[in-house]
């Protein structure tokens, strides 16, 4: 598998927040987010970052540190306790349920560690299905479902169900389902944890490589040092607070 022609190997030290790494635009903000279970359990604590447009950002760091909070929060999923999550001129947390909750069929795109897969669905229905509870016709729907199928190597297997399909085959449906909406950024969650290292590499960098053929930014939690190099970006968290940065 060819790693995509923007994953370089050097890295040097990533500039501050709100600098714009090769001009790209800033897709999502977030500035001073913190959130607090109660008074003495704090899972972030003031975390400042940009996402940017067609890049791709990994977030390490040890169990607890926070990490997948930070995603969530991102996503719209968690509300923070305070800060604030831009997205355009929108403030995530001043949005009603019922808006994050279309802002994520429309706008953002999901790959989990297990994929997450409808069993009693085709590859094909699984992807077509976020794009028609998102209002869009099962015509197009098939066609945008059909396209990325074929772009993750997928031809000929669109009616087997996930029971029918390998891991890899099984998780390349899921990063299907993720970017046939378009989304603006892409948020994944240990997408290569339940795959051998061989087929979790190659999920990897069909991963980035269509991430960044979509425009699409990409977040990814990940506790694997090799998948975290294959991005343009690292973070790693402590105590819910970024510890450092680091961009290639």
């Amino acid at each position: 598998m060819t790693t995509p022609h923007n994953i370089q190997p050097s890295s040097t030290v990533q500039p501050a927040v709100g600098t714009v790494p090769g001009a790209r635009p800033i897709v999502l903000s977030a500035r001073n987010l913190a959130l607090a279970y109660d008074a003495h359990t704090h899972a972030l604590r003031g975390v400042d970052l940009d996402i940017y447009s067609g890049q791709s950002l990994a977030i390490m760091g040890p169990s607890g540190c926070g990490k997948s909070t930070l995603l969530h929060c991102l996503a719209g999923i968690l509300a923070p306790t305070g800060g604030r999550v831009l997205y355009g001129e929108r403030d995530l947390r001043d949005m009603r349920d019922a808006a994050r909750t279309k802002l994520r069929r429309t706008d953002f795109g999901f790959v989990f560690q297990d994929g997450q897969l409808l069993p009693e669905l085709s590859a094909l229905e699984n992807v077509m299905l976020p794009r028609m509870l998102a209002g869009v016709s099962r015509r197009k729907a098939k066609t945008m479902a059909k396209h990325w199928l074929a772009a993750l190597g997928l031809s000929g297997l669109e009616e087997r169900r996930p029971g029918q399909l390998s891991g890899g085959q099984a998780q390349r449906v899921a990063i299907a389902r993720a970017l046939a909406g378009e989304p603006s950024v892409v948020y994944a969650d240990e997408p290569t944890g339940a795959l051998d290292q061989q087929t979790g590499q190659e999920v990897l960098h069909l991963l980035l490589r269509a991430t960044a053929d979509a425009g699409s930014a990409l977040v990814m939690v990940t506790h694997d040092q090799s998948v975290a190099a294959a991005c343009a970006r690292t973070i790693t968290m402590r105590d819910g607070q970024i510890e450092r940065e680091v961009t290639r």
